[in-house]
């Protein structure tokens, strides 16, 4: 008991010693799904490929590059007053948070405002409106290329092989959202995204826990 009470003062400490300023980046706004415009673009293409052309092309992007990164986009809106997430589906059937893999040098908020304007907006420069990326709320590793990703990485692990990072990224109060044809945008309420492995995979169904430190404000417009 007396480690909780140390772990508990230690932390409000930190809070106060923090100030006012991290008190409003801890907390999220977020606006009705009907402040929002969804319209359609030309399909984007996908690579159709076997779990082993998938490991052979990551093995030889690994060779000429290194580590792989990848970006995604944690967006939240609002719909019969609870928190939803902006979710991808692919194929009727895969979910994926927005997002995707860096060029070489690219930093990480380069390449996830480019990501989401290829996949979110009608022009891909980005130029419409500017997309804000916030604080990195995780970071998941794949040890090596047949491994699944873990939201941790071994001290043993030197060379890993991908990862992946999530990004809090907050709307305004309203922009349009142009979406390939074949590709479906959903907004999930967070309680069924909520350890739903089995559905939307660990990543997704982790993000709930991620937002735990935010308080969501609820914008009525």
């Amino acid at each position: 008991m007396g480690d909780g009470h140390m772990g508990v003062e230690a932390e409000a400490s930190t809070i106060n010693d923090h100030g006012s300023s991290d008190d409003h980046r801890n907390e999220v706004d977020i606006y009705p799904l009907s402040c929002y415009y969804f319209g359609s673009k030309e399909a984007i293409a996908f690579k159709d490929e076997t779990l082993y052309d998938r490991i052979n092309r990551m093995k030889s992007n690994y060779a000429a590059y290194g580590l792989r990164t990848s970006v995604e986009a944690v967006i939240l809106v609002e719909l019969f007053k609870h928190p939803h997430l902006l979710l991808l589906q692919v194929r009727n059937s895969i979910f994926k948070l927005p997002g995707g893999r860096l060029r070489p040098g690219e930093s990480d908020t380069d390449g996830l405002r480019r990501k989401l304007s290829r996949k979110l907006s009608a022009n891909e420069d980005g130029n419409e409106t500017e997309w804000e990326v916030g604080e990195c709320l995780g970071m998941w590793w794949r040890h090596d290329f047949e491994t699944l990703l873990y939201p941790y990485l071994p001290p043993d692990v030197k060379k890993p092989k991908e990862c992946t990072k999530l990004f809090l990224v907050r709307l305004p109060e309203s922009r349009k959202f142009i979406v390939p044809k074949n590709l479906k945008l959903l907004a999930v309420p967070l309680c069924e995204v909520h350890e739903n492995h089995k559905t939307y995979g660990p990543i997704i169904s982790g993000v709930p826990q991620l937002l735990s430190k935010f308080s969501i404000n609820i914008i009525d417009t």
